[in-house]
């Protein structure tokens, strides 16, 4: 579920053509690019836009052999990973593939030939019309646009950052168009990936007012100012609002979970409470616990509730567990008497559910019985 939302960006951010820096007419047809993810994933656009097409905000391809059709097939997949073209356009993409060094994509689509080739010999009066490529786990999308997260840090906080191949990045531009400065540090970004993958950084890049700052040596781009934030932390959202991943520890999960709050980035929270969820033990369960419903994470509340009930013959004895049942319990608003408490209905649940030999009901009725006994010592009944 989590791919699909980074998907529908890259497809509406080619589509939309938000922040477009660049504009391509192919025989009279408009196409509205970004010069940064075309750079990113061919080395002919990188070049291109170095030399012959540099500065150039509108670029007309009159060449007879360049079809739009294909020339936009092959924008998608630039973008997407995934095209969608005619068969009778298959020969023209491959010649752009060729020319835009696609080593990848020529063999995908040769590959895919041979299949409908097979198929239709199979199946006489079968016509197939479109040749689909589908991204192969985007991996390769994924680190093509990683690197513009390279190219966007400081050039001071690369020195033994990870293993990253920041010889790639020497020699790249990325033509940014908005500074991020977080504690002095210039960040240098594209509202294009901010925006669409944040309503906040929408909010706050389209309001004017914002923008009192603009960097000395490039006048044109903005400088906006993130507080309440280090630079360590805002990488962790850099790489994942460009590759659609970062790297996430016990150490800097609780910080970035905070700020991808604050930041409007639901899936980063997501993948903040899959390594929350890898650091259940009994003695982090209840804080995890608390965090997830915080941060309103119902996968992540779901888990820890199901490793309370593993282990509650053990949990019945400790504060902790017994001022979150009492807090739970409270927060039950016009809670009366016998009402039920969320978490103890989600624990009896987990330890019940799924019980279906004699040993595991015995089990089953110990660990609701010492949930009983609890219960009882709070003197709360549900």
């Amino acid at each position: 579920m989590q791919r699909d939302y980074y998907d529908d960006f890259l497809q509406r951010l080619l589509e939309q053509g938000s922040y477009s820096d660049t504009m391509f007419i192919v025989h009279r047809e408009s196409f509205c690019t970004h010069r940064c993810i075309l750079s990113a994933r061919s080395p002919y656009f990188a070049e291109m836009f170095e030399t012959k097409w540099k500065g150039k905000k509108v670029i007309e391809l009159k060449h007879p052999l360049i079809n739009p059709a294909a020339f936009g097939s092959i924008l998608q997949y630039l973008y997407t990973g995934r095209m969608d073209i005619d068969v009778e356009h298959v020969e023209d993409c491959k010649r752009l593939a060729k020319q835009c060094q696609l080593q990848d994509l020529i063999d995908e689509l040769e590959e895919k030939c041979k299949k409908v080739y097979e198929f239709v010999s199979s199946k006489p009066g079968t016509c197939v019309k479109v040749l689909t490529v589908e991204p192969t786990g985007n991996c390769r999308l994924q680190d093509d646009l990683a690197m513009l997260a390279d190219c966007a840090m400081p050039s001071e906080l690369r020195v033994g950052f990870g293993e990253l191949p920041f010889d790639s990045t020497d020699n790249f531009s990325s033509y940014p168009d908005v500074c991020f400065q977080i504690e002095n540090y210039n960040f240098l970004c594209h509202k294009s990936f901010f925006c669409g993958r944040s309503d906040y950084f929408k909010a706050l890049l389209e309001d004017h007012f914002c923008e009192s700052q603009e960097l000395q040596a490039e006048p044109s781009i903005p400088v906006l100012t993130l507080h309440n934030i280090t630079e360590e932390t805002f990488l962790r959202i850099l790489y994942y609002i460009y590759s659609d991943d970062t790297e996430l520890s016990p150490e800097n999960v609780y910080d970035v979970l905070c700020v991808a709050d604050m930041y409007l980035l639901p899936g980063l929270k997501r993948l903040c409470g899959k390594t929350l969820a890898q650091m259940l033990d009994e003695d982090s369960v209840i804080g995890i616990w608390k965090v997830a419903k915080l941060f309103q994470l119902t996968r992540l509340e779901d888990q820890s509730t199901e490793y309370m009930a593993r282990v509650i013959e053990k949990l019945v004895d400790s504060e902790e567990f017994a001022g979150a049942v009492q807090e739970d319990a409270q927060a039950v608003e016009k809670r009366q008497e016998t009402d039920s408490i969320p978490l103890i209905d989600d624990i009896r649940f987990h330890i019940t559910s799924n019980v279906q030999t004699y040993s595991a009901i015995e089990e089953a009725n110990q660990r609701l019985e010492a949930l009983e006994n609890l219960l009882a010592n709070l003197g709360l009944e549900c």
